[in-house]
Parts: structure tokens; C-alpha cells; sequence
């Protein structure tokens, strides 16, 4: 055993959640559209991958993940977020920031951003345990793009995990872990470029991960101070295939496999290892033990014991819901168009361009990023957005009056509903309508991810955070919240 063990057996992770796109597009459509040029694809085309849509990237799932983690409880004690991901929107802006905004927590945490490898999310999360320095939230998300008619494309999916760390209600904690730096080059892609390229396979599984890996595995394991034998799930992220089998196989790991979703979602890059251990979790019962390893320019791995409170948790959303929550769909050139990979011709109505107004951001922040209303302290009427006075004519209270009223978790239902082909929209038709919440506040919004048979007078809601625009010019998005259909069916 290590000298941290007993740091670590009151530090650890409290809470998880899981995001991934409703929207699944059968490989096959992807394999049919090129079989002119590459009919193999048809063999590897088998199941379903998933995709973002127009509106959502990184930050988005990360936001959806991150509130499936925290669940009903305070944001207020987050004391640091980290966010993980390769394909961020912004590289110079803090992505991170803005996932914490949405989520509503306080100002004062640390908000930083780990990227440059696809195991970024694991040596963040190393990182965050190693400081056990109060309530954190360590997230990974990833949108990732592949050249068309491509592998990648055919494997590739989207998504996000969020794991809560702290030291009330642990469910598992770090027994030991190991990390190692390798100059070895598998898969890149440069700042300026749009996609990975990456090297020959067995290459690739023979000379990275077959020697890189188990050396790390036994560092991690000597520190924890248990033998591969103790270890009953394998949380082992990898695009390379049979890498994980063979690696196992070296390692002497005969335990359970964490699958890693190919057939429903497809690698969500670096949120893949998240999205893997959130699988662990929701199967883990006390006492057992999960070895998770990250691989990209050397390794990463880390061995956690889950704890009794493990066998009571219950996840506001696991990765379970979320692969059940879909839209399977053919239509390929949907990804094509919401990746920015095909021009389509809008007409003169898709030639706007919106301005975002950095100013007005930032004074209405409360209101844009984390949903925030106001409920007047006189007469108790809710509104949206907050303005000068109270809107209830019979009190007009001044805003001092009014105590801010956070609408984003509140339940909501369709008032009205109006489908819109003739304005310009990324995924037509555009669904808006009045949004009635059960608190008594009501606001025109626009409705996603639902087709029309779904959306009803009377339909349940939930909200969500999304791009409402993108300022193509400057390359900047405004973000602001959106509702979709609740599905009782999916919500855990």
C-alpha cells in the first residue's frame, strides 16, 4: 500500500453523468453513399453512430453531463471544474468558463481546460485526486470530424461523461495510479487542420500500445498495491481495434470489459474513457475494483475500489439512458451539413449574420448562461427575462424586489407550438413556441430534437443548453438555453 491510501479513502469520485446525442445515423447510409469509390465500407458499416447536431459542440454536452453529475445537489460547493476535450470550440477563449457559467456555479472556482491528447481526460482526473482539494467537477466531451468515406467516419461518435469529486457520499476512491510520457505518435491532427490522421495500425497496437501500456498497468498496480487478479472491470478506451483484447491478454486481466459502445454510439475520443467508467460504475458493486487506462502519448492508469455507497447511487442520468435516448436516422447528409463538411444552398434567407454583442453578454450573464429569472418578493410573480420592475401591473415592483429564480432544472410544458419552414434554420422546420413552467413562468422558445408527432399542447419539457447562433464571421457562438420533450421512458 501507498502512503496516500488513506487520503484517498475519504477523497474520491461522489457523483457521475452521461450526454450523448439523440442523434444516430446508420452506418449504412454512410457505406451506400460511397460505394462508388470504397464498397468495403459496407462491411465495416454495422450499427449505429451518433452525432451532434447543428447546435451542440463540446461545451453544450459538456453542460448536459455536468448537470446529469451534480444533480439536485449545491453548485455552490464546486470548488474547481476541469474540462477535457480535443476539439473544443474556442482555442482562445476558456471553454471551461462557459461550462461552468451553465452550470451556475460560483465565480470564485478554477476553471481550466486540458486538451493536446486523447488522454487528456485521465491525467486530468489523475491530476484532480492527487489534489483532493474540495468539491470538483472533472468533464470530458468530444465532437469529433472525420474525412468522409473513411474509417474514422464509420467509428467515430460524440458525447460527453462528467465525473463529481469529493469527500461526502464516495463511491469510489483511488486505490494507485501511474502515469507514463511517450514521444510515440498514433494519431494527430494539426491546429490549423480538420481531422486526425492517423498511422498504420498494427504499428500502432504493436509498438504503442503493447509496450507502453503494460509497464504502466504494472507501475499502477504496484502502487495500489494489488495484483491484476483483484481487478474486476477493465475500462480501457481504444479506436485501434483488437488493441484492447491483445493488451488484456498481456496484462493477465481476465475480469469483465467494459464494452465501448461501437454498435449504438461509436469513440467519443476523449470522452470515451468517461463515458466507459460511467459504465463501470452504474455495474459495480461494492468492494470491486475497476482499472481505467488512457492512451496517447504514453498512459495513464488508474485502479479504483468502489465503495458501499456505490450500491445506492443512482445516477440523474447514466450512460444506460443516454444510449437508449436516440433518433436513428439515414439521412447522412444531416451530418454532413450540421459538421460543416457540405455547403448547402439556404438561400437568401441563410445569408444573415448575427453579431454577437460581447457587452450584452456579459451584463445579462446570469440570465443567458445559467437561465436565471427573477420571482418578486411582493407579490411572488416569476419572470423572465429579469427587467427594471416587476411585469405583474398591479405591483411593478423595482428589480431590488425580485430574488433570482434559476429556471433550467424547473419542469415545463408546451403552451403553444408552431412549426416554421419558411425562416432560415440549420435543422429545419423551426419548432417555437410558448414554454409554460409548472412555477408559473411562461417564454416563447424554441423546441429541439423532437419530431413534429412529438410536440403537442400539453407535451412535457426539459430544458437544455445549446448554440442559439453562430457568428461565422468572427467564429464565435451565442449560447442560450432551449427545451426539448421530456421522455419518461429514458430518464433514470
Amino acid at each position: 500500500m501507498t502512503d496516500r491510501e488513506p487520503q484517498q479513502q475519504h477523497y474520491g469520485i461522489v457523483g457521475f453523468g452521461a450526454y450523448i446525442p439523440r442523434l444516430r445515423l446508420d452506418r449504412q447510409a454512410i457505406a451506400a453513399a460511397h460505394r462508388w469509390m470504397n464498397p468495403g465500407l459496407s462491411a465495416a458499416a454495422k450499427g449505429f453512430r451518433a452525432f451532434a447536431s447543428w447546435d451542440e459542440d463540446a461545451v453544450t454536452m459538456a453542460v448536459e453531463a455536468g448537470r446529469a453529475a451534480l444533480g439536485d445537489n449545491d453548485r455552490g460547493a464546486i470548488s474547481s471544474i476541469q474540462l477535457a476535450s480535443t476539439t473544443f470550440p474556442y482555442a482562445d477563449l476558456s471553454n471551461a468558463v462557459i461550462v461552468g457559467a451553465a452550470l451556475g456555479l460560483a465565480d470564485d472556482i478554477v476553471a481550466a481546460n486540458a486538451a493536446g491528447s486523447q488522454r487528456a481526460a485521465t491525467t486530468a482526473l489523475r491530476q484532480t485526486l492527487a489534489a483532493a482539494d474540495g468539491d470538483a467537477l472533472v468533464i470530458a466531451a468530444e465532437r469529433p470530424v472525420a474525412a468522409p468515406a473513411s474509417l474514422a467516419e464509420l467509428n467515430s461518435g460524440a458525447g460527453a461523461a462528467a465525473l463529481k469529486l469529493g469527500s461526502e457520499g464516495v463511491i469510489a476512491h483511488l486505490l494507485g495510479g501511474a502515469s507514463r510520457s511517450a514521444h510515440f505518435v498514433d494519431r494527430f491532427r494539426a491546429a490549423d487542420h480538420a481531422v486526425d490522421y492517423g498511422w498504420e495500425e498494427r504499428w500502432v497496437r504493436d509498438e504503442g500500445y503493447v509496450k507502453i501500456v503494460p509497464p504502466t498497468v504494472t507501475a499502477a498496480l504496484d502502487d495500489a498495491g494489488v495484483g491484476i487478479a483483484a481487478i474486476d472491470f477493465l475500462v480501457f478506451p481504444s479506436a485501434v481495434k483488437a488493441v484492447v483484447a491483445a493488451v488484456a491478454k498481456q496484462i493477465g486481466f481476465a475480469g469483465t470489459i467494459i464494452d465501448g459502445f461501437e454498435r449504438d454510439v461509436g469513440y467519443c475520443g476523449v470522452a470515451q474513457g468517461f463515458l466507459m467508467l460511467c459504465a463501470a460504475l452504474e455495474r459495480c458493486r461494492p468492494g470491486q475494483r475497476i482499472l481505467m487506462i488512457g492512451f496517447g502519448q504514453g498512459a495513464d492508469a488508474l485502479v479504483f475500489e468502489a465503495t458501499e455507497a456505490c450500491a445506492t447511487y443512482t445516477p440523474a442520468r447514466g450512460v444506460t439512458a443516454a444510449i437508449a435516448d436516440r433518433n436513428e436516422t439515414g439521412d447522412y447528409l444531416r451530418l454532413l451539413s450540421f459538421y460543416d463538411q457540405i455547403a448547402l444552398d439556404w438561400g437568401m434567407r441563410g445569408e444573415k449574420t448575427i453579431k454577437a454583442i460581447m457587452t450584452e453578454q456579459y451584463r445579462n450573464a446570469d440570465q443567458l448562461d445559467a437561465f436565471t429569472g427573477g420571482r418578486c418578493t411582493r407579490c411572488d410573480t416569476p419572470q423572465f427575462p429579469v427587467l427594471e420592475y416587476c411585469v405583474n401591473p398591479a405591483c411593478n415592483a423595482p428589480a431590488s424586489a425580485l430574488a433570482p429564480l434559476a429556471l433550467a432544472d424547473e419542469p415545463a410544458r408546451i403552451f403553444t407550438i408552431t412549426s416554421d419552414w419558411l425562416s432560415y434554420h440549420p435543422a429545419p422546420p423551426l419548432a417555437v413556441g410558448f414554454v409554460q413552467f409548472d412555477i408559473g413562468a411562461r417564454l416563447m422558445m424554441e423546441i429541439v430534437d423532437a419530431a413534429a408527432e412529438e410536440l403537442e399542447v400539453g407535451t412535457p419539457l426539459k430544458m437544455v443548453f445549446r448554440i442559439k447562433d453562430r457568428d461565422r464571421v468572427r467564429g464565435i457562438n451565442r449560447y442560450f438555453w432551449k427545451a426539448t420533450p421530456l421522455r419518461a421512458a429514458v430518464e433514470q
